[in-house]
């Protein structure tokens, strides 16, 4: 009797693990659809965004060359070189801003404490570009949506509010034992060499998650980088760039060299978290060996 039930466990097991495979290789399939259908356009030989057949019907690289040499309508090397720059220099504030932000609050103890962590929480509900028109004007106001400024700007914006994100590190930042900080507190140690020399090397998965994450918000806003460029072509970034090979006088012509473009902006992501990644298991492994 004991053997049958356990035969009938066992197949009821193997049963809910193919179901559960099944479906997840469905999804997995869905997913990765849009990914090889942009591949394989950014080589499509055919011209236009009306095309009869899933797969091209022609290859070529002519698509890559193009977004690169091609610069008297839409200049893509340059929106490039925008948001490379304004990405690495978000990416190294904002990192900064949301570590310190965290361990302060995480670590410290003042006044106010929780109702200021209880308004950033309800400030959090809200998107982000419901401020864009103010803070438009006020970027105007200080003389920063003109020009070169306007990467100042674009920095300034997508930097200045990092520190509300300090959520998720704080949580990470909690499961570190205080014993080791006042363990170094005894033996001299000031607060920034315990945030520096204990506290950072346990953090390796919260700061690279929070290094993608502040890199990825500047490379792939839309919003912000379009009221803030305006007409200004020079200083488009890639999201802007994209865009404008949508729109009707730009689509039967750039069609497949926005594919290319598409591919082309994944790479750098892909090379920083491939980078990162590496961090983020020795940080793990570090963890479980403290």
């Amino acid at each position: 009797m004991k053997e049958k039930k356990t035969s009938s466990i066992r197949t009821k097991g193997i049963i809910t693990d193919v179901i559960v495979h099944a479906v997840l290789a469905v999804l997995a399939f869905v997913w990765v659809i849009p990914i090889i259908w942009i591949v394989l356009l950014s080589f499509s030989g055919q011209k236009g965004s009306y095309v009869t057949s899933f797969f091209p019907k022609s290859y070529t690289l002519a698509n890559y060359k193009r977004i690169f040499t091609d610069t008297q309508v839409l200049d893509f090397p340059q929106m490039f070189k925008n948001t490379f720059i304004i990405a690495c220099f978000v990416c190294v504030i904002s990192t900064f801003f949301v570590l310190a932000m965290s361990y302060c609050m995480s670590r410290m103890r003042f006044k106010m404490r929780k109702v200021y962590m209880n308004i950033c929480m309800i400030l959090k509900l809200f998107p982000a570009f419901m401020s864009m028109v103010a803070v438009y004007y006020i970027l105007k106001a200080l003389g920063l949506s003109e020009g070169a400024m306007i990467r100042v700007a674009l920095i300034l914006v997508y930097s200045g509010g990092a520190g509300i994100e300090f959520f998720i590190a704080k949580g990470f930042f909690d499961t570190i034992p205080k014993a080791l900080d006042e363990s170094a507190y005894l033996d001299g140690a000031t607060r920034f060499q315990v945030f520096t020399k204990i506290t950072v090397p346990l953090s390796k998965p919260i700061i690279v998650y929070t290094v993608l994450t502040s890199f990825l918000n500047p490379w792939l806003d839309f919003i912000f980088a379009k009221v803030i460029c305006r007409a200004n072509a020079k200083y488009y970034t890639v999201a802007v760039g994209l865009w404008k090979m949508l729109e009707k006088e730009y689509i039967d012509s750039w069609y497949t060299s926005f594919a290319a473009g598409a591919v082309c902006i994944s790479i750098p992501i892909a090379i920083l978290f491939v980078i990162m990644q590496r961090f983020y298991t020795e940080g793990l492994s570090g963890a479980v060996k403290g």
